[in-house]
């Protein structure tokens, strides 16, 4: 392509390649630093993006503002970064970490989220212009790495969408948008811009939940924290089938070896248990009933060696059978377990005649 510029412009492409071997240096370090700064403070994100800008896109950008650009070191995103998050909250987090690590020059840096324009959603992002500190990278052959500026650009990605989505429509082109469809854009814009508070905001108060479950652990009071996913997940770490699991295994001098017992959350759920209070009601009725129905089916084997879900196994089946489930009860166990099967009906029957054995404590 054939660009109309001046001598002054093809200066300043003459000095962008005497650098580029710098710029292309200082891209990848800024990139590593910012990657590991991120992980080391578990902030998590979608994408960090880190570029040189080509020669083409450097001419063309001159082409149209060549005038505006004294010196090369005027056009301050020929190195660029983007990180683009999940959630508005944590475009701060990066904010903080990028303050943190680099030398920001806060008279070039801009917070278009303050620009509370209908159509700005897209562009409702933090640019910050940076130079990399000696405390990053001092290398004494190439000191221009700390001398050049860089921009990092931080959004989230459901802003990163719309900015893409509005480039590949070609919505802020020189062509000017009819009305109504200016105002589909805007109504879109502000769709996306409260799905993107909302999910901030739901985000927070999962967190204070998650906190109050951890709080009510902490304290005992098992009756108030809610059978899930996550209360469950930190309930096994506390190991608290582990006792009955041993009594079974001592039946046969077996070895226990470890596999999920999450899948039972699902039959916990389904037989009504509600909260961990539930759970621990369950251990403790039911113990002595689970390891004398485990009694029933390992006594007559040699089996040395059990999967650690065997105590939770039996506590459910004598659950249901001494609640009047029956076979048809110790069926569905199984459809939860093991998915459905036409074998299960026949593993429920067996399993129920074995339980007519014994005499259940009351």
């Amino acid at each position: 392509m054939e660009y109309q510029l001046d001598m002054h412009v093809e200066m300043l492409l003459g000095q962008y390649r005497e650098r580029l071997p710098v710029y292309e240096r200082m891209a990848q370090l800024a990139y590593e630093a910012l990657r590991r700064a991120l992980d080391a403070q578990h902030v998590n994100v979608t994408t960090i993006e880190h570029r040189v800008k080509t020669e083409a896109s450097l001419a063309g950008k001159l082409e149209l503002k060549g005038g505006k650009y004294h010196t090369l070191n005027d056009v301050t995103d020929i190195v660029g970064m983007r990180v683009v998050t999940f959630y508005s909250a944590d475009v701060d987090k990066v904010a903080a970490i990028v303050n943190e690590l680099f030398d920001v020059d806060w008279s070039k840096s801009v917070d278009k989220r303050k620009l509370h324009r209908l159509d700005s959603f897209g562009y409702n992002s933090l640019h910050y212009i940076c130079k990399l500190p000696k405390s990053v990278v001092n290398e004494q052959d190439m000191p221009l790495l700390n001398e050049l500026s860089f921009e990092i650009q931080m959004r989230t990605a459901l802003q990163h969408v719309w900015s893409t989505l509005e480039h590949d429509t070609g919505y802020k082109v020189a062509v000017k948008i009819p009305h109504e469809y200016q105002r589909q854009f805007n109504r879109l814009a502000g769709m996306l811009e409260l799905v993107d508070e909302e999910f901030n905001r739901l985000r927070n108060i999962l967190t204070d939940y998650r906190r109050q479950m951890l709080a009510l652990e902490a304290s005992g009071q098992l009756d108030d924290v809610d059978l899930n996913v996550d209360t469950f997940r930190r309930y096994l770490d506390m190991h608290p089938f582990a006792r009955l699991n041993q009594r079974i295994a001592a039946i046969n001098q077996a070895e226990l070896y470890p596999v999920s017992l999450m899948p039972f959350l699902l039959v916990l759920q389904k037989l009504g248990l509600e909260t961990l209070g539930d759970v621990n009601r369950l251990i403790e009725e039911y113990s002595d009933d689970a390891y004398r129905l485990a009694a029933l089916q390992l006594g007559a084997t040699e089996l040395d060696i059990l999967s650690d879900n065997i105590g939770i196994q039996n506590l459910c089946y004598v659950y249901v059978i001494k609640r009047g489930g029956g076979v048809a009860g110790l069926c569905q166990v199984f459809d939860w377990l093991n998915g459905y099967d036409a074998g299960n009906m026949a593993l429920a029957q067996k399993l129920f005649k074995q339980a007519q054995t014994l005499t259940f404590n009351q």
